[in-house]
């Protein structure tokens, strides 16, 4: 029997949810003002950095295994602001308090300045409904 090769790993996972929050950014900061359509694109930021944060874990747990324990606090320490981050948000949205998302926004962008996008490639149904999918979470 042959090897298994895990061709999505957490890393690999992890850029592609980075570019899609690159992408929502971007967007996100053409709008002028708070509509569906913004609910929607701020609720999947939440679970793309929220699966970010579960992919931290389980990296720094398989360092854990092999004894690389210095690398994996490093890890978790540099990459602590995502599950931070993630709670700022569902607490905008569960709380309905949209004047404090410009400023998350603006500690966001940094953490994706080097994604650099030419064109959007996510499409409009990566963020649909993802709104009343956290809504149900507070219920």
């Amino acid at each position: 029997m042959g090897r298994v090769i895990h061709t999505a790993s957490t890393g690999k996972t992890r850029a592609q949810l980075r570019r899609t929050i690159a992408e929502l950014l971007r967007r996100l900061s053409s709008k002028s003002e708070v509509d569906d359509e913004t609910k929607d694109m701020v609720a999947a930021i939440v679970f793309c950095l929220r699966e970010i944060d579960e992919g931290i874990q389980s990296s720094a747990a398989a360092w854990e295994k092999r004894d690389y324990w210095v690398k994996a606090d490093n890890f978790r320490m540099e990459w602590r602001w995502v599950g931070q981050e993630a709670d700022t948000l569902t607490n905008i949205v569960h709380d309905d308090d949209w004047d404090e998302l410009p400023q998350t926004m603006i500690r966001l962008l940094p953490r994706f300045a080097d994604i650099k996008i030419a064109k959007f490639t996510r499409k409009p149904d990566t963020w649909q409904n993802a709104y009343d999918e956290l809504q149900k979470e507070a219920e």
